[in-house]
């Protein structure tokens, strides 16, 4: 079973906690203690329903506040995948949370309210998704209850986020109206929506296609730990492994690699994968990996095979997230700064 990391984004208040908490609500994902305290918690809710943002907004001040502040992680799965949710705060000084929890992500569900329809901080956040090469955007017009579940109202959105998805280059992006609140077209069709004829979105959630995301071309590895048993034994006295998951590429034994920073070079000496010797290695596979070569290697050492590794330059560009008060500084702010060594062009 394969699994799906996405990511909620947006501005503020466009229901990117609600919608998390609906999805896991309807599609029967939220244990039986945890229903039992969002209920006492919801108590004070004038209508009397669930607060379903509180699944999400669990630091204090999120709650007092009604707003999301840090980065929440949310689990669960279906009969066809396993999910892992990040729910972003849509505020503008929090925007380096958002970076955090997209910078892994394989899609990003955009969030718009209905109401309100593309807003500065809906192209902010489509600008880090494009940056971030996030390979499918959801967006997700919300709160369409409040506009009476119009299709004038959800097509003029589409048109005006299309201009926003070509000037950006975002290549797969999937229009949805829903109600997050209600539970419009959430874990099941809507009939409030029968002009809509696409699927809901658990639906598209558990029949994207995700296999084809992962680049096997450029071979990129960051090792996580270095196995040394230092036994007495006669096979495992100068065994030194390199344990790591394989961000990209194919690592193949006899092949030449780079090691990073520094810039050497050595040949995979073996490659094991689940305890077994193979001769290839592909991502995202967790594996073992051996050289022939002594090299000071620790946790954190990036290394890439050799015919892909870019070479060194002076001048990169960086990208930077984060908020000042300041009017004449932006949320996103890209230069060129010096960059000699073997990280540049990475």
């Amino acid at each position: 079973m394969d699994l799906l990391r996405f990511i909620t984004a947006g501005s503020v208040d466009d229901g990117k906690s609600t919608l998390i908490g609906r999805l896991l609500y309807d599609s029967k994902s939220i244990l039986a203690d945890q229903l039992a305290a969002l209920e006492k918690q919801s108590k004070n809710k004038e209508d009397g329903e669930i607060d379903l943002a509180l699944l999400t907004d669990g630091l204090r001040a999120e709650r007092e506040q009604g707003i999301t502040i840090d980065v929440a992680y949310k689990y669960f799965s279906t009969p066809q995948r396993k999910f892992i949710i990040a729910d972003a705060p849509g505020h503008i000084q929090y925007t380096r949370n958002m970076v955090t929890g997209a910078s892994n992500a394989n899609l990003i569900v955009i969030l718009v309210d209905a109401r309100n329809g593309v807003v500065e901080q809906t192209r902010r956040h489509s600008i880090i998704a494009s940056l971030l090469n996030i390979p499918h955007v959801v967006v997700a017009i919300n709160k369409m209850d409040l506009v009476d579940y119009s299709q004038d109202r959800y097509n003029n959105i589409v048109i005006d986020y299309a201009e926003v998805a070509r000037t950006l280059g975002l290549k797969d992006v999937t229009y949805l109206p829903i109600s997050a609140l209600k539970g419009d077209n959430i874990v099941e069709r809507s009939n409030s929506i029968s002009w809509y004829d696409g699927p809901a979105l658990l639906e598209l959630l558990e029949t994207i296609e995700i296999d084809h995301d992962i680049d096997l071309t450029r071979g990129r590895l960051s090792v996580q730990y270095v196995i040394r048993p230092q036994s007495n034994d006669v096979d495992l006295h100068d065994y030194r492994g390199y344990a790591g998951k394989i961000a990209s590429g194919i690592y193949r034994k006899g092949e030449k690699v780079t090691i990073l920073p520094s810039g050497l070079t050595s040949r995979i000496r073996s490659i094991e994968v689940g305890g077994k010797e193979v001769d290839e290695a592909f991502a995202p596979q967790s594996v073992i990996l051996q050289l022939e070569d002594d090299i000071d290697i620790s946790r954190g050492i990036c290394w890439s095979a050799a015919n892909s590794c870019r070479r060194s330059i002076r001048n990169s560009t960086f990208f930077f997230a984060g908020w000042t008060p300041r009017p004449w500084r932006r949320v996103i702010n890209t230069w060129s700064r010096s960059a000699a060594g073997p990280y540049a062009g990475w």
